[in-house]
């Protein structure tokens, strides 16, 4: 193997290394605007308006579903959403869109389309 092979190989792996870290964050940030929209959608917004994950169409797909189908990271991106506050859990387990904290969260880089809803 020469000096040109192993700096080859070498670079295949730190790419592929890359793409494995970096590659899911990206399609979870790309996830969360579609998030927040089928919120708004769904008309999940404030605690009256609460609904399940079912009555959203966010609940986890079945394992058949998810091991055939392109990988969804919606789940994910509504995940981070719960932990940061902007997505909000009542009691029984629905969830909703708290826009007061959607405003307040300057590091989501949302469209124009869903920014001029708030």
């Amino acid at each position: 193997m020469t000096l040109t092979d192993g700096l080859f190989i070498a670079g295949l792996i730190i790419v592929a290394l890359a793409a494995w870290l970096f590659v899911p964050t990206y399609m979870m940030k790309r996830a969360m605007p579609k998030v927040i929209e089928v919120f708004r959608k769904k008309n999940a917004i404030g605690i009256l308006n609460a609904k399940t994950l079912d009555d959203l169409g966010l609940g986890r797909k079945a394992l058949w579903k998810r091991m055939w189908g392109r990988r969804d990271y919606k789940p994910r991106a509504l995940d981070f959403l719960v932990q940061t506050g902007i997505i909000q859990m009542t009691d029984e387990g629905k969830v909703y869109l708290s826009e007061m904290d959607l405003a307040k969260a300057t590091w989501l880089k949302l469209p124009a389309r869903l920014r001029a809803q708030m």
